[in-house]
């Protein structure tokens, strides 16, 4: 009941604005955003990548979730107190044929070069991190924090050690499928071909736990999280899910999968996507649909093509406004993911640039408000921490041991 009361106290200050009882310089800072600056914090899902594509667009400049809806930039990370974190590899699940499979291939690689050209464009800025021990010595080094994902293995096609190549390009996470079954496990979001895990996506699991590679299962079923569970050597991550207990919805898990993850050694990063039952208009889920259809996620686009989808998009939202989830929404499922799994299981995969943002958490300068509400509902320092590095990172060495352990004995 104290931590019910503490929380609601939290989200009234919150929403009154921020109190005032430290100071940097001339500019007043709350106690919640000192932490939030101090600690190591780390997001396990960014489709920022995706924002590289933009004709025009930068990094370092500082851009509005209102102008052009991208919610990460090296400004606003400044400013939001985010360390860094897992940097998206996604590919839009297409057919499975091989000259599909062949440009998916190509398009994660390419993907994966504008990541670290990033990096290499802005040495002052970013760093690219390796191993776990990696991202505090980068935060102190005053940089950025950079390792790579993959969202949806589609693009590895039939041979599963083609996740060589992408380890070799810095990733450290991988999942398996997306809104779509594939050739590598069942989607939580389609049709069942497999009942979990593929005979191919068991290879690929193997081949994870022989490089270091963290297996991701978010967007997977839960028979293939059950089969991730019992043949995995290292610990699962679910790098952006929410709780099914807040939202019954196929990309959620329940609390009997939470407790089997944890148990594991796993963590849960909640996201901001899945946290509230929402319906939208007829109207908005038509134009929608045809806004996606003319400018899909993997098409490159000019700067006039982009200036007019911009221009589209705010019709739309003009047109027929979004229904919309709110913080109190996201702490929902963060604090009741603690409450089963425990604090040392659960962080944050906010999933920004890749459809997150609640009212009230509209992009990472609002980060802060989620360190304020963490210590408002009772929660330690230390336990923050946990929340918003030490979890993950933890994970990320469990598997890079059980990595060394399979090479000794390879040897």
């Amino acid at each position: 009941m104290r931590r019910h009361l503490l929380m609601s106290a939290a989200l009234i200050l919150l929403a009154a604005g921020p109190a005032c009882s430290a100071k940097t310089g001339s500019r007043p800072v709350d106690p919640a955003t000192a932490l939030q600056m101090r600690l190591l914090t780390l997001d396990t899902h960014l489709d920022t990548p995706a924002s590289l594509a933009f004709p025009g667009w930068s990094i370092t400049d500082a851009h509005t979730v209102q102008d052009d809806y991208t919610q990460v930039d090296l400004p606003r990370m400044k400013r939001g107190g985010l360390d860094g974190g897992f940097w998206a590899i996604y590919t839009p699940q297409g057919p499975l044929d091989p000259e599909s499979t062949r440009k998916a291939r190509d398009f994660a690689v390419m993907r994966g070069v504008a990541i670290r050209e990033m990096v290499a464009a802005h040495p002052d800025s970013f760093a690219l991190a390796s191993r776990a021990a990696d991202a505090a010595a980068i935060k102190a080094s005053g940089k950025r924090v950079v390792y790579l994902s993959i969202e949806n293995a589609w693009p590895l096609g039939d041979d599963p050690t083609l996740l060589r190549s992408f380890y070799a390009m810095g990733v450290r996470i991988s999942g398996f499928a997306h809104f779509r079954t594939n050739q590598f496990a069942d989607s939580s979001t389609d049709a069942a071909r497999w009942d979990g895990l593929s005979p191919l996506g068991v290879q690929l699991l193997a081949e994870m736990n022989r490089l270091g590679v963290v297996p991701d299962l978010s967007h997977s079923s839960d028979r293939a999280l059950d089969d991730a569970l019992r043949l995995s050597k290292a610990p699962i991550i679910l790098t952006h899910s929410g709780c099914k207990a807040v939202l019954d919805h196929p990309r959620n898990i329940d609390d009997a999968h939470l407790k089997a993850l944890a148990a594991q050694g796993g963590v849960i990063q909640i996201n901001s996507v899945y946290v509230k039952a929402m319906k939208q208009s007829a109207e908005r889920e038509a134009a929608l649909k045809a806004f996606e259809a003319k400018y899909p996620e993997d098409k490159r686009v000019t700067a006039a093509e982009r200036k007019d989808m911009l221009a589209a998009r705010h019709a739309i939202d003009a047109q027929y406004p979004e229904a919309r989830a709110g913080f109190e929404d996201v702490m929902a499922n963060l604090l009741h993911a603690i409450k089963v799994a425990g604090v040392e299981h659960v962080g944050i995969g906010l999933d920004w640039d890749g459809g997150g943002g609640v009212t009230g958490l509209e992009d990472i300068v609002d980060l802060p408000k989620l360190t304020a509400a963490l210590l408002a509902a009772g929660y330690s320092e230390a336990d923050v921490a946990k929340i918003w590095s030490g979890n993950v990172l933890r994970v990320l060495a469990a598997a890079e041991a059980e990595a060394a352990k399979e090479q000794t004995a390879g040897s």
